[in-house]
């Protein structure tokens, strides 16, 4: 469960975990492991991972690439698999803080139950596409590389418009810096987004040499500013802990 500083009640806390410590572990956990795929899919699998339809040079592997050979997959669903359970909780967190802020706004608390579904959707396409790899079933790994962009993207624009509203009326100066960090990871989010489809679009319509590198290196943008703007979540629960607690022998229930 999650709470503020101390632990109310009389139950015995098994496991006390600062959120702050929860969000940065589970942010890193991805991080590193599409470090650790990419490096090794460029060293020891570079012809497979950067070789494409079109038979020209390319130079970095595409993230779905990096992820389908051995063992750069059993790395990333390592990785993505443990950081999943953390990312509902956190979802759920979320869903109940902003419920607490907007009990009296119908259109925020209308807009944080979409930002809720939005998250779960969000973290579902990133198991699916992580699960089957394109090299498996490539039309259920684009639906779900799909899933997660679309989420991920409207996600970040629902929260933004909710931050608007809290860093209205918050006195805290970390509210206010979330907020601002939150708008720069969705611009830059979007402009990459934006550059790797363009050039995505442009290597599979002309085949030029280099389109599918510049495809790859702001597709790994596109993620990296993803975990940034999660990594916010750090300035909104700073004073918050993940506790797991056990109660006493012999409570009534």
């Amino acid at each position: 469960m999650l709470q503020g500083p101390h632990v109310l009640g009389h139950d015995k806390p098994l496991i006390r975990l600062s959120f702050t410590s929860c969000v940065v572990g589970t942010v890193s956990l991805p991080l590193l492991g599409l470090i650790t795929c990419i490096f090794i899919s460029s060293v020891f699998h570079f012809q497979d991972s950067t070789d494409t339809h079109c038979k020209v040079t390319n130079y970095l592997p595409s993230i779905s690439a990096s992820i389908s050979l051995s063992p750069e997959c059993h790395i990333w669903r390592f990785c993505i698999g443990l950081h999943s359970a953390p990312r509902f909780l956190v979802a759920v967190a979320y869903f109940n803080f902003y419920k607490g802020r907007f009990s009296t706004r119908f259109l925020e608390w209308l807009l944080s139950c979409l930002n809720f579904l939005c998250a779960i959707t969000e973290n579902f396409g990133l198991l699916l596409l992580t699960y089957v790899s394109s090299n498996e079933t490539y039309l259920v790994h684009k639906e779900g590389f799909v899933l997660f962009i679309a989420s991920s993207v409207i996600h970040m624009v629902l929260t933004c418009r909710l931050w608007l509203v809290i860093k209205k009326y918050s006195l805290i100066p970390e509210d206010v810096k979330s907020f601002h960090w939150k708008i720069r990871c969705l611009i830059l989010n979007i402009a990459f987004c934006c550059l790797a489809a363009y050039f995505y679009w442009k290597h599979n319509m002309y085949c030029e040499q280099g389109s599918y590198t510049f495809f790859a290196l702001f597709e790994y943008c596109v993620v990296f500013s993803n975990m940034a703007f999660h990594l916010t979540a750090f300035w909104d629960f700073k004073s918050r802990e993940m506790v797991v607690i056990s109660p006493e022998e012999g409570k009534d229930f």
